[in-house]
């Protein structure tokens, strides 16, 4: 972790459930195959500052195949093939801003610019999607959710889907941007996800803040 989340988080870390969540993480990375690599548990919170966040997008919990969680939501390594919802949040990249179609679905060049990737869970069991939910990760990004709520520069929070919209209620939606929509998922993207403009609408109400927009092109 950055230097200011291990300050900020300090107090939340040594709660008695974090502890509980860390004893099962440890336990479940020497007895399960989990994702992602130990190292990059906390990768989020490796590439930005809070004080750098400029918008967060949410995700529920990382990738659970081989290979493809990094650390940081909807985002995968380079090499690896473009999931889903991935490849349909670069179709609305290339018809809202005019990019490029993306060809690796790493998002480091995003969060190198301030957006916060964050997942609700931080860990996930090998094929088993939502296997770390209900673990005690959800208080702890919660909290986390809390603490960028607080500050007092503006950040534009992307929720996509009913599991991320419901997190509005941690946002103080006074000085915060909300942008919501359905997922990106293919079950739910042309419900509303194409044509929502997410990135255009973010790097305006930056803009408006007084705050620079983010390139969101991925070459």
């Amino acid at each position: 972790m950055h230097p200011a989340w291990q300050t900020i988080l300090k107090e939340e870390k040594e709660k008695e459930y974090f502890q509980q969540l860390w004893s099962f993480v440890q336990s479940a990375y020497q007895e399960t195959t989990v994702y992602p690599e130990k190292d990059r548990i906390f990768h989020a919170f490796d590439a930005v500052a809070p004080s750098a966040v400029r918008c967060v997008i949410l995700g529920q919990d990382p990738y659970h195949g081989p290979n493809q969680a990094n650390g940081l939501s909807f985002s995968v390594n380079d090499g690896v093939k473009i999931p889903p919802s991935l490849r349909n949040m670069y179709k609305e990249l290339v018809t809202d801003l005019g990019c490029t179609q993306p060809t690796t679905g790493n998002l480091e060049k995003w969060s190198d610019q301030g957006v916060f990737l964050l997942n609700t869970s931080l860990t996930v069991e090998d094929g088993k999607a939502g296997s770390h939910a209900k673990k005690g990760w959800e208080a702890f990004t919660d909290r986390v959710i809390e603490v960028l709520s607080a500050q007092e520069e503006p950040i534009a929070f992307i929720l996509w889907g009913n599991h991320a919209k419901s997190k509005k209620v941690l946002i103080d939606t006074s000085r915060h941007l909300i942008v919501e929509s359905v997922h990106p998922s293919p079950l739910s993207a042309n419900r509303g996800f194409f044509g929502s403009r997410p990135y255009s609408r973010v790097n305006q109400w930056l803009e408006e803040q007084g705050r620079l927009p983010i390139d969101w092109c991925i070459s």
